[in-house]
């Protein structure tokens, strides 16, 4: 694998930075649109973002600590760079079994109402921003490949996915709050957010097992 550039290396690391730094604030404002809604999507969403947070914290210190840092080993190399990748499919998988139980428990007694203005204001801007940073990933990932960003590439492609369902399940309540259909909407929408975050997960697993089976290859 070719090494990166030091003008690739910073490039990629401030925009790791920018996603982290952006991403701290998800947490708290999603948190508070959970407490001013009753939406299951909202809840789930609100854990989603405070994983993956982790995740993302992660993979920055280990592109520091491998592009940035001293000169390491091989397989010091190697092992940082799968935890990264574990990090984040762990992340994944994690908050997109969270919300199905969290989606099955709620589901009898989930009535819609409060205000999901807040959430779907958020949800919107995050998507606009999550696909951004999706295209970026996905532009350094064909530029030259990088396991830290493909993971990343892989993550905010799923969060973009999130945030489409999040959109679509808070719009419904805005419409017909009272429609006994929404209630099965939100529902539904939190049911794809899970599925579709542990099948990402499962992915970004497999990408990150069969790059240490070509490792171990050579």
């Amino acid at each position: 694998m070719t090494p990166l550039s030091e003008e690739q290396i910073a490039s990629r690391e401030k925009t790791l930075i920018t996603a982290l730094l952006l991403s701290m604030w998800a947490p708290l404002t999603t948190g508070i649109a959970v407490i001013l809604s009753q939406s299951t999507t909202q809840l789930a969403d609100f854990i989603r973002r405070s994983v993956e947070l982790i995740a993302l914290f992660i993979s920055w210190r280990v592109f520091r600590s491998v592009e940035k840092g001293q000169k390491v080993s091989f397989e010091k190399k190697a092992r940082l760079e799968k935890i990264a990748g574990l990090s984040v499919a762990i992340a994944l998988c994690t908050s997109g079994l969270i919300m199905f139980m969290i989606t099955l428990v709620r589901m009898d007694t989930f009535e819609p109402g409060g205000n999901v203005y807040p959430g779907l204001a958020i949800a919107t801007l995050g998507l606009i921003t999550n696909s951004w940073f999706w295209r970026r990933y996905t532009k350094m990932t064909a530029e030259q490949y990088n396991p830290v960003i493909d993971s990343q590439r892989m993550m905010y492609r799923a969060k973009t996915v999130v945030d489409f369902c999040v959109i679509a399940a808070l719009s419904a309540v805005v419409i017909d709050p009272a429609s006994p259909a929404t209630r099965y909407i939100d529902a539904l929408g939190s049911l794809a957010v899970s599925i579709y975050l542990v099948w990402s997960g499962i992915g970004t697993l497999k990408t990150n097992l069969k790059l240490k089976l070509r490792r171990a290859i050579r």
